[in-house]
């Protein structure tokens, strides 16, 4: 009781974003405050609950079981307080208030600029955006944490409203000098004795690369998992290995012709971009303008960055499956 008594929605707040960040310096000037000012709420939040909420693994900043169950109370409850803001300011009007939009990192070579254009037409709302892998987003929806998440795959193990908004070819990407870089529809099994960087199992392109590994009946020679699409590239281009990955990472990479796209059987695997929110999440006014005005713009706006980049390799097939 005495840890009830003694709570604040501000301290909640400091803990969830340091929590975020695990970094009290990055926490603190997300929020414009002094680090001190962090830690000191953050230590009382740990007196009140009786328990540490933080610790240190060497120079590391880690929660402790206890932080970890908190993180989730906390997220659900300024979720909710959130909920109850936008709905007092959809009383008023559709073109003002807060959107938290959750995005996975392969959508950030996107999502920024059609974002970007969404405010320049309603520069009243204020849009905030997470960027994590599929998992860590399909937790913040949980949790409340954001109104939206635009991913690759619906998550079929939450009560979702998915809504595609556009294609999203996944091609296989290897050095400019690959041996391989200007044939023609070779079969995957020509890469049999290939290292393949992929990245971390859960993320919506780790999945794609496994079901397309079983659909060709394919065991890699070896699979090097790497953090980061921008990683992939990088590795691929030092001659590391090959790897599948969304084209729409790719647009500098085609453009300065650092990367080839392979032309194997099979690919591009064809994918959707989604625009997900619970199906118990009831968006305010603001919110379904902004979704409808994602689902009016993200196709056009791809096919006019990336169409100039469709040989046939990544011409979509089967559409009428």
């Amino acid at each position: 009781m005495n840890f009830i008594r003694t709570l604040t929605l501000r301290q909640l707040q400091i803990f969830s974003v340091a929590a975020r960040h695990m970094s009290f310096a990055r926490a603190a000037d997300e929020l414009h405050l002094t680090q001190p000012a962090i830690s000191m709420q953050i230590r009382q939040l740990e007196d009140a609950a009786g328990l540490p909420l933080f610790e240190r693994i060497g120079r590391r900043l880690a929660l402790t079981e206890a932080g970890e169950k908190l993180t989730h109370h906390a997220s659900r409850i300024l979720g909710e307080i959130k909920d109850a803001e936008d709905t007092m300011t959809s009383l008023k009007q559709a073109d003002s208030g807060s959107i938290a939009v959750g995005i996975v990192s392969s959508a950030t070579c996107f999502a920024p600029k059609l974002l970007a254009r969404y405010s320049q037409q309603y520069p009243r709302v204020d849009v905030h955006f997470l960027v994590g892998n599929r998992e860590m987003l399909l937790r913040l929806l949980q949790d409340n944490a954001i109104d939206l998440a635009i991913m690759g795959r619906p998550p079929p193990e939450l009560d979702t409203i998915a809504e595609p908004l556009a294609r999203h070819p996944h091609v296989l990407i290897a050095p400019v000098e690959h041996p391989l870089a200007n044939a023609r529809r070779f079969d995957l099994q020509e890469l049999r004795a290939e290292t393949f960087l992929l990245r971390e199992p859960g993320s919506g392109t780790r999945i794609a690369a496994e079901d397309m590994f079983r659909q060709h009946l394919f065991t890699p020679a070896k699979i090097v998992t790497l953090g980061s699409n921008e990683t992939i590239k990088q590795a691929v281009m030092a001659g590391m290995g090959v790897s599948l990955i969304s084209l729409h990472t790719l647009l500098l990479e085609l453009r300065t012709n650092e990367i080839a796209l392979l032309d194997v059987n099979g690919t591009p695997v064809e994918r959707t971009w989604q625009i997900v929110h619970m199906r118990a999440k009831q968006l305010s006014p603001t919110g379904t303008v902004f979704r409808r005005f994602l689902l009016e713009h993200a196709a056009p706006y791809l096919e006019r960055e990336y169409g100039v980049f469709a040989p046939p390799a990544v011409v979509p097939r089967g559409a009428g499956r």
